[in-house]
Parts: C-alpha cells; structure tokens; sequence
C-alpha cells in the first residue's frame, strides 16, 4: 500500500515577469495536493499578478515586506520553516541576485535564511537566457545544489518564440515534489527513535471553574512533537492545555494537572529513547479543592489560599533515565541581562540533573504565546551548545539536531542500543 505522502510547508517565491501569472497554478497545485504554502512575492511580481488572488488561492497571507512583523522576525522564520522553496518564475534579475547572495527584499532573506532544497524555473527572453552573465549565474546556482526546472522552448511574449520559456506548472510541481521527497529521505536522521514530548501548560483547580494557570500555549512542544515525526522518530505527545492543533502524526495523551502529567511521564518513558520536557509545569497547586464555585459573597474581600509543592517531575525523570536514555529540560525564566539568564540556566541543569537544558527568556511580550522563540541549550557541564532564534518549528528542528547528534554519539559506544538491535 502507498504511504500518503508528507504534508509539506512550501514557500513559493514569485518574481517581476510575464510569466508570474503561471505561479497561480503552481501555488493552486500544491495546496490542492494538501500542502501548506506560503507566498513570497516580490514587489515587481505584484505588478503582474494580484495579492488578493494569490491569497486565495494559497489560503494564507502573501508577505513582501521585508521589514513587517520584524519581532517575529519573519525575514528569516519563513526561510527557516521550509520544507521547499519554489521561485517561479525566475527572472534573470533574480537569478543573478540569488547568485550574489543579496537580501534586500522578503525573498532574498527567505532564501539565505533556509537550508530547505531549493527549487528554480527560469523565465525570460532566450537573450537573456543565453547571456554569458546568467549562464554563469545559473551554473554557479546549480554547483550550490539549486534544482533548475526548464526553461522550455516555445512562444514567449509578443511574438518572439525560443528558448526561456518558463516550464509547465505540472512539470515544475511534479519536479519540485520529487527533490522534497528525495531530501526527505536523506533526512530522516531519527527513523526508529522513540521520542517522549510534553507540551502546554499545566492547571490546578480551585473549584470546578477557575484553575491556577500560565500562559504556556504549546507551541513550542507541539512543534518538537510535528518536526520529530517529520524527522521519522516514533512521537508520544503529552499535552497540558495546548492552543494549537495537534499533529496528526503522533500519538496523543492529555493531561490537565501537574500530577496528572508527572502519572504520565512516569508511564511513558521506560518506552522511550528521549525525553524532551517542554511543557511549562505549575510548581504548586491548592492545598484544598472546592466542589461548589467559590463564591466572593461568601468569601470577602480577600481570598487565602494555601499552596503545595508539585512533585519535580524534570528532576524525577532525569533520575529515572537509564543510561541510553536522553532527558531535555526546558527553563522558562525572567532574566535583565543574558548573563543572568545564563547563570538561571546553568543553576537550573545542576539542580535537575538532565543531559540538556534548554533555556529561554520570558516576559509580557516574549516567550509564551508567540511565533517566535529564542533558545539557548546548555548540557550538564553548563558549556554552551547551540544557540537557535526564529519560528518556534525551525528551534525545534535545531533542538532535534542535537538530539539527534547525541544518540548517534551514544549508539557509537553502545551499538547493541540502536533500534533493533538484539
């Protein structure tokens, strides 16, 4: 039986020529194949074909402008959340800028900023194709393992006819799909690990309506769970109160309580090669629950609360871990300077025991509840590993790496630990 193929997030750049009015067909393609795609146009494009069409058609907003929403830092989120990127059509002012490495407009930064396969069908006059400048151009793009789809050969504008016209969209999608899935393949670096995520943010009842709470979403976890599927790894999500929707491709148990969660992290991880603790967990809960809504008529005007501690559930399963196990912490911490959320962090890995933490500044604007995420993951020794920023799913796939870096390294000095072994 045929596995379904991936749902692919794909970035379609369209430039200034007569041929933009094909990329309609070519966004329209993908999304009815059920993918996900993002239109990046620049300004001259929009002057062949209209934003309203293309968001249409897409179903999503069409992005030009290099410098909107810069606190997401979306100049480069895009890039970094590809799977494939498609610039159709590719003038020959286009293809010397992407030779160049410019980045003075959305596109130019969506393209440096991704490593995703990246794939170009030119369109001009045969003139200009066959101009010494953008041979060389498009040779040095193909030496950096830029996929080139067409030109063809036939009517061009006006009437001049030749070679330079841009390829057909079933052509350039089908072509297109076909590097996604060879990249995907090469890919696959955690195909049969066994992958245990919380995600959310944990709530303690005070009565049967109101809870102690944070300002957790998910995100974050969410995306750790999506790119580690997508990565091949074998997924258990354990959701707290997620904001978002849960992937499709792995396995789901929800929770709403620290203990709940702390029952269910106990169940789950003897089964599991790592443990990525994203999950933001409320440290205490009522001492006492009430069964009737606490009413303030009764009350007063001020309400006492007494809290106990939550059980440390980071530091139990760092404990817990065998040896061939991989245990990853997350601290969410308030921090002035750098140095001071370096020193929380470096505190935080020595109390709890874990092999990695993953640190990151929170506040009003930053951290919960929003698009982006800045990180920085440190082991036990507290040395620095990798510093990662953009679209919560592009840290993720940063975090993956190394995790995915550290269980090679672990099965190199125990090779009867890889999946399947005897």
């Amino acid at each position: 039986m045929t596995q379904p193929q991936k749902r692919l997030r794909i970035v379609v750049g369209i430039t200034g020529g007569i041929a933009a009015y094909k990329a309609v067909g070519v966004v329209r393609a993908f999304v009815l194949a059920g993918h996900e795609v993002q239109v990046v146009a620049t300004e001259h494009a929009l002057r062949f074909v209209g934003k309203p069409t293309l968001e249409a058609i897409s179903r999503n907003v069409v992005h030009t402008d290099l410098y909107e929403a810069v606190a997401e830092v979306r100049h480069v989120s895009i890039g970094q959340s590809a799977d494939l990127i498609v610039i159709a059509p590719a003038t020959a002012n286009s293809l010397a800028k992407l030779a160049a490495g410019l980045a003075d407009d959305l596109l130019g930064n969506t393209v440096l900023a991704s490593k995703a396969p990246i794939v170009v069908a030119p369109a001009m006059h045969t003139e200009m194709w066959q101009n010494a400048a953008t041979v060389a151009n498009a040779a040095m793009l193909a030496a950096r393992s830029f996929h080139f789809v067409g030109p063809a050969s036939g009517q061009l504008t006006g009437t001049d006819s030749g070679a330079g016209r841009m390829a057909e969209v079933d052509d350039i999608v089908a072509a297109s799909l076909a590097v996604a899935a060879a990249n995907e393949a090469v890919r696959h670096d955690l195909h049969g690990v066994r992958i245990l995520v919380t995600a959310g943010g944990t709530r303690e009842p005070l009565d049967p309506v109101r809870f102690l709470g944070n300002r957790s979403s998910g995100r974050q976890g969410t995306a750790l769970a999506q790119a580690a599927a997508a990565r091949g790894a074998s997924v258990t999500l354990i959701a707290a109160h997620v904001e978002v929707p849960l992937p499709e491709t792995v396995t789901v148990v929800s929770v709403e309580t620290t203990a709940q969660l702390a029952d269910a992290v106990e169940a789950e991880a003897p089964a599991h090669d790592a443990i990525i603790m994203a999950a933001a967990v409320a440290d205490y809960r009522p001492a006492t629950v009430s069964n009737a809504k606490i009413k303030k008529d009764a009350v007063g005007d001020i309400l006492t609360l007494e809290l106990v501690k939550n059980p440390d559930i980071l530091a139990a399963a760092a404990a817990a871990a065998r040896a061939d196990q991989l245990v990853i912490g997350f601290a969410a911490e308030t921090a002035d300077t750098d140095e001071d959320l370096l020193a929380l962090g470096r505190s935080k890995i020595a109390r709890k025991g874990c092999d990695l933490l993953v640190v990151n500044r929170v506040g009003w604007t930053e951290g919960f509840a929003t698009e982006g995420n800045a990180v920085t993951v440190l082991d036990r020794a507290g040395s620095i590993v990798i510093e990662a920023r953009g679209s919560k799913l592009s840290v993720a796939d940063e975090i993956l790496s190394v995790l995915a870096e550290r269980l090679l390294e672990d099965r190199h000095r125990n090779p009867s630990e890889l999946p399947g072994a005897p």
